[in-house]
């Protein structure tokens, strides 16, 4: 029923100003429509909805995932150079350098948004 649908990552965030600023300017995503209580933005093909809650933060799993495929590094390195620092989860027992966990092939890395909101790129 839904396999021919994309689907819509949603976010909750304190400070809607902050979001804008960091999803646009930092992530580099197209701003599609806004108000004073939710923004959204193109992702691929599909949209990224940031929405104003006091329940922001909270979660404490991936938020949103992109598989980012062999271009991982390159986004890391920008993403660094924006300012972002990315988490290090040594108990997950996969390599680590430059910031990108590794094992078999896999790529990943973890990064938060002002709010506290994991967000998470692969090479897949």
């Amino acid at each position: 029923m839904l396999t021919e649908i994309d689907s819509a990552a949603i976010v909750a965030v304190k400070d809607l100003s902050r979001a804008r600023d960091f999803y646009q300017n930092k992530l580099g995503l197209e701003l599609t429509q806004g108000d004073d209580d939710v923004l959204s933005f193109k992702t691929g093909k599909t949209t990224l909805v940031v929405y104003v809650s006091n329940l922001a933060g909270t979660n404490k799993a991936n938020a949103v995932v992109w598989g980012v495929g062999d271009r991982i590094e390159a986004i890391v390195a920008d993403l660094a150079g924006k300012g972002i620092s990315f988490e290090h989860y040594p108990e997950m027992g996969l390599d680590y350098a430059d910031g990108i966990h590794s094992a078999d092939g896999f790529k990943a890395v973890w990064f938060k948004d002002p709010d506290g909101n994991i967000l998470h790129l692969n090479n897949m």
